[in-house]
């Protein structure tokens, strides 16, 4: 059976911790900086867990690399 390739656009969004947590980018920190207060843009450096019901198809999309 060949192998599954990992999708090229999740493992640029998607990171998998030692402990199995998948992370994704927050949304609003590309544009419209100006407006937003710097307590707001720090909050938007961290790392958020995916949610519950997408894990399952993004550790599909990272294919081996999801598995951690």
């Amino acid at each position: 059976m060949p192998k599954t390739k990992t999708s090229s656009s999740a493992k640029k969004r998607f990171k998998v911790t030692a402990g199995g947590k998948v992370l994704r980018r927050r949304a609003p920190k590309s544009h419209n900086l100006t407006k937003k207060t710097s307590k707001r843009k720090r909050g938007f450096r961290k790392d958020e867990p995916v949610a519950a019901a997408d894990v399952p198809a993004v550790r599909a999309m990272l294919g081996k690399r999801g598995q951690r």
